[in-house]
């Protein structure tokens, strides 16, 4: 089984969690490239991510901001545009659990968007949670000011009779 290669990557195991962690994820240029394209910008001129993670009753918490500059293509006219991120967020963690079946044998599966992020294998990455932010901050249909879009002319169809007609018209003159 291969593993997917992220495009950043700082984890952090439980023990190192302790009452609390914060850090403060800065990725070089090397690795803004790499999430840039994992992202598909024009560029990632800065990153920066302030975490807290705190143990809760249920699991963990991760409480954080993501600041960047990046440059995204317009949707309308691909050129290039500036974007600035600054959001605050939140992230809950629980525990691996096995998956509950219902009376009827049946997996119960519940996607929302409050639904906490299961740890694995004893560790939080924060590197990827940092992209999974930046990537939710970001418009998935940038638009430049004042890009419009025009919409090209009909095709004329053309009939196979009609495209044949024209060349026993040319053929015979």
């Amino acid at each position: 089984m291969t593993k997917i290669q992220l495009p950043y990557s700082e984890p952090v195991r439980l023990h190192q969690i302790g009452a609390n962690l914060e850090r403060t994820l800065v990725p070089e240029a090397a690795d803004r490239t790499r999430i840039a394209k994992a992202l598909n910008l024009a560029s990632l001129d800065s990153l920066t991510v302030d975490m807290t993670v705190v143990p809760t009753v249920s699991g963990f918490r991760m409480d954080g901001r993501v600041r960047a500059e990046a440059v995204q293509a317009c949707g309308l006219s691909l050129e290039p545009m500036p974007v600035t991120v600054d959001r605050d967020f939140t992230v809950n963690f629980v525990h691996e659990a096995e998956p509950q079946n219902n009376e009827d044998g049946e997996i119960d599966i519940e996607l929302d968007d409050n639904f906490p992020d299961v740890i694995e294998d004893g560790k939080i990455d924060l590197g990827q949670h940092a992209v999974e932010q930046l990537s939710l901050s970001l418009d998935p249909f940038p638009r430049k000011e004042g890009a419009v879009f025009v919409q090209p002319p009909e095709p004329v169809e053309i009939s196979p009779f009609a495209a044949l007609k024209a060349l026993k018209d040319t053929s015979q003159g």
